[in-house]
């Protein structure tokens, strides 16, 4: 649904305006508008909860079972009835409206009715409705969204990367946790002798509660190896874009690296909370762009710093090494029994018909947890999933 507010402009098409009539093919009485309002809204959902709102399949059939009384046409009808059934708390409801603003191109739902709704010009060609008129059928703009979702990153036009990266942007990925040393006072748990002792005598003697500690959980650290080397160009943008989310989320609990000819650490300049800018200091720090890859010696140097001990590695790469592979073999069997969990995130795996046959990646995969695709957002948002403890 690509809606804008504002006054019907040259080379753009006019959309539906509350009261408009209803022709064949139009609205959510169409021919297979249904199955595709459902897709649309789906996606939305995924979306919400890679920005960190509990949009589960409860609530989305819950979007659905609303939207089926109302005229998903009508932006203030979908914006309303996804915050209704969507948000869980207060908290949510500016990252709801952030990620409607991203997903559906622009509308800021207000109070009143939207004076006019219109449709940008790039996005004409996907509007026309089932019947042949050239109307536009909001549903299908969504569903557009949808597909971007799912787009191989290098094949998209650079107002389509544009919009990944803002999707990118509101990102919320959660962590597995992990059980602390220090503990911390709970209902069960160990006994806390010097606790009760100490609740004991403020009592004057009197027997107390008992009192109890249990471990505290803090999220798992993650090292996160980026690939920067020629054959990655078209993929290494948006991969950084993800790690300044997973570096925006859990600051304290995120490496990440570079890896060309040489190994880069890039969390500092990824901590700035503004993507632009942390991508102009990224872009300063690292020395290799676009060269040759060796990530044996690269795995090498990350186990030499122990950044990877107990921690969940991620190794965004298309595996063409050009140094010693038996080299790479060897490092990702130390790093499989250093690590926590493995994950090898493949641009290429995205793609129909893909097979690990360069020989970076055989010599990789049997130390690999999870093998990965890492081409779109689709596959971006599957990665977060892993990263929360959501093991496939």
């Amino acid at each position: 649904m690509s809606w804008s507010g504002g006054r019907d402009g040259p080379g753009e098409k006019r959309a539906r305006r509350p009261g408009d009539r209803d022709r064949p093919g139009d609205g959510p009485s169409g021919q297979g508008s249904a199955g595709e309002l459902v897709a649309v809204m789906t996606g939305f959902a995924r979306t919400l909860r890679a920005a960190g709102v509990p949009a589960d399949h409860e609530r989305t059939q819950g979007l659905l079972r609303a939207l089926a009384h109302l005229d998903p046409a009508k932006p203030r009808d979908v914006y309303w009835a996804g915050r209704f059934t969507l948000c869980a708390s207060a908290d949510d409801l500016l990252r709801y409206d952030r990620v409607f603003h991203a997903y559906f191109g622009g509308l800021r739902a207000g109070r009143g009715e939207p004076a006019a709704i219109t449709v940008t010009r790039h996005t004409v060609g996907m509007l026309t409705a089932p019947g042949g008129d050239e109307g536009p059928a909001p549903v299908a703009s969504a569903s557009a969204a949808e597909v971007l979702r799912n787009r191989d990153v290098a094949k998209m036009t650079g107002t389509e990367r544009a919009e990944v990266h803002r999707l990118l942007a509101l990102f919320r990925v959660g962590r597995e946790q992990r059980r602390s040393r220090r503990l911390r006072p709970s209902h069960r748990g160990r006994l806390d002798s010097r606790a009760t002792i100490r609740e004991t005598l403020r009592r004057g003697g009197e027997t107390a509660r008992l009192r109890y500690r249990a471990p505290r959980t803090r999220p798992r650290r993650v090292v996160l190896l980026v690939d920067v080397s020629g054959s990655m160009t078209p993929y290494a943008d948006t991969l950084l874009r993800l790690a300044h989310a997973l570096v925006r989320c859990e600051p304290r609990a995120t490496e990440v690296f570079s890896a060309g000819t040489r190994l880069t650490r890039l969390t500092a300049e990824l901590r700035h909370r503004d993507p632009a800018t942390a991508m102009d200091a990224v872009s300063r720090a690292i020395p290799d762009w676009s060269g040759g890859t060796r990530l044996g010696e690269e795995l090498r140097r990350l186990l030499t710093l122990n950044d990877a001990r107990g921690a969940v590695v991620v190794i965004a790469s298309d595996g063409w090494e050009r140094g010693d592979v038996s080299l790479l073999g060897a490092e990702m069997g130390r790093l499989s029994r250093m690590a926590h969990r493995v994950i090898w995130a493949n641009p290429h795996k995205g793609q129909e018909g893909y097979q690990p046959l360069t020989a970076g990646m055989r010599a990789a995969l049997p130390h690999i947890d999870d093998f990965v695709a890492g081409h779109s957002l689709a596959a971006f948002e599957k990665l977060a999933g892993l990263l929360g403890g959501t093991h496939a």
